[in-house]
């Protein structure tokens, strides 16, 4: 037990050190100073060190005899609103300016805010760095011209920023930027000099304008008077060169014309005599190719003319045997199917009319034995396709629209329309023809056609009959 419970003394004391070391190992953030201040050693020069400032980094810090602070960096912009600054030449002026300033991190600066401006607020060191600026700003107004401060205003930032920043350096600040808005006296005297240099910039401006417009006007009468004369002398030796080049033109146009025209006069000779040479050659090469294919022609005809002979002799009697022997097969083969055909129609026809005529013997059994009867009902069976067949003469005649002139100058005081339509109706042949050109008669209970009809009934057969 007594072991154990040393081991856990070790332990916990070897755990509380580390814990120890670790929270006294210190880091630097990039926007702050770390300072260092106890025990921290000796200057080069055997002095006590007050600080140790590291930007950057991390260092330990021991226990009991050290301790750790932190400097911002964060930059202060402080408005100085300097009134009533007496300039050399005892002028008053007004001088509203902006400084921005920050803690420095440079290595004898930062020691110098690690010692004067630690534990203070940002506020406070503001309000410090406030007044250094005041009192630099008006030492160095007091050294300048108020001509010097308005008109040369690098000069005078430069003069400040060197006196103001020299102060500040002695606090652990540096000086980053400076704006002067704008410069003012109570006399007026900046106004006047503003003044001053506009008017006379606006004079000097006027009397160059003048300068240049006259120079221009001389120079633009010159420049013309110039031009004039250059074109004058330019239009006169272009004329000259014109009409020399025309005269030039004319004489070789004629040369040419001449050259042309003998040019022509030969090469059309030549064309021609060339042309006649062309025909009389191909005259006489087209006779001798003539000679050439006579005699060639009637030694092959002569050469040829039996064997030809001959082969066609026995090609002519070998297809005419070939073509009797295709004969003799087809009308064979013929004869076989219309054979077979004749027969087959026949077997055919014969079992069409058997049963035809079994059919027409049930019909006349069901009309009780009479032949008459039994014809009437097979018409009326077929009565409605011969009507149908009789409408289908005349249902494709189409007629969108009649107009009728009518002088009534028909027969017996009857109109033209009437005997138009009596004659188109008479067209339809009747039934009762229809019945009669079938050699069959209408039955009774449909009617029968009256004795002074009958002459027209009898010319409708010959009319249609002609007709056809």
């Amino acid at each position: 037990m007594e072991i154990i419970v040393g081991a856990i003394i070790v332990a916990f004391v070897f755990v509380s050190t580390l814990i120890l070391i670790l929270s006294r190992y210190r880091k630097c953030p990039s926007d702050k100073i770390m300072v260092i201040y106890g025990k921290v050693g000796s200057n080069p020069d055997g002095t006590q060190r007050s600080a140790k400032c590291i930007h950057g980094g991390a260092a330990f810090i021991w226990p009991i005899i050290q301790s750790v602070a932190y400097l911002d960096l964060t930059p202060l912009s402080i408005s100085v609103d300097l009134t009533n600054a007496l300039s050399r030449q005892n002028i008053r002026i007004d001088v509203p300016s902006r400084f921005t300033v920050g803690i420095s991190t440079e290595p004898g600066v930062m020691q110098n805010a690690a010692e004067r401006l630690l534990g203070l607020k940002l506020q406070e060191i503001q309000e410090l760095a406030k007044d250094i600026i005041f009192g630099q700003l008006r030492l160095v107004i007091a050294t300048m011209d108020i001509e010097e401060i308005n008109t040369d205003r690098d000069k005078f930032l430069e003069a400040v920023s060197g006196n103001v920043e020299t102060e500040l350096k002695k606090i652990g600040l540096r000086l980053i930027n400076v704006n002067v808005t704008d410069i003012t006296d109570e006399s007026g005297y900046i106004t006047a000099l503003g003044r001053e240099a506009a008017a006379k910039a606006i004079n000097d401006a006027k009397r160059s304008v003048a300068e240049a417009d006259r120079e221009g006007a001389i120079g633009e009468a010159n420049a013309n008077r110039d031009r004039r004369i250059q074109v004058a002398m330019a239009d006169s030796e272009a004329i000259k060169g014109e009409n020399a080049a025309k005269a030039e033109i004319a004489a070789s146009d004629a040369t040419r014309r001449e050259l042309e025209a003998e040019s022509n006069r030969r090469a059309v000779s030549a064309e021609k005599i060339a042309a006649a040479k062309a025909l009389e050659e191909a005259y006489a090469a087209e006779q001798a190719a003539e000679l050439a294919r006579a005699a060639r022609e009637r030694a092959t005809l002569e050469a040829d003319v039996l064997v030809k002979a001959e082969i066609e002799k026995r090609q002519k009697e070998i297809a005419a045997e070939a073509e009797a022997e295709q004969l003799r097969r087809r009308a064979r083969g013929e004869a076989d199917a219309i054979f077979a055909k004749m027969e087959a129609e026949s077997r055919g026809i014969q079992e069409i009319l058997t049963k035809q005529a079994a059919g027409l013997a049930e019909v006349v059994k069901a009309a009780g034995g009479n032949s008459s009867d039994a014809i009437r009902l097979m018409i009326a069976d077929k009565l409605e396709d011969l009507v149908k067949i009789q409408v289908e003469a005349v249902k494709n005649l189409k007629i969108d629209k009649i107009t009728v002139w009518d002088g009534m100058g028909g027969k017996d005081g009857a109109s033209s329309t009437a005997n138009f339509l009596s004659g188109l109706m008479k067209s339809i042949p009747p039934m009762n023809e229809l019945f009669k050109m079938a050699g069959m008669e209408l039955p009774e209970y449909l009617g029968r056609a009256t004795e002074e009809a009958a002459p027209a009934e009898a010319k409708a057969p010959t009319e249609a009959a002609a007709a056809e």
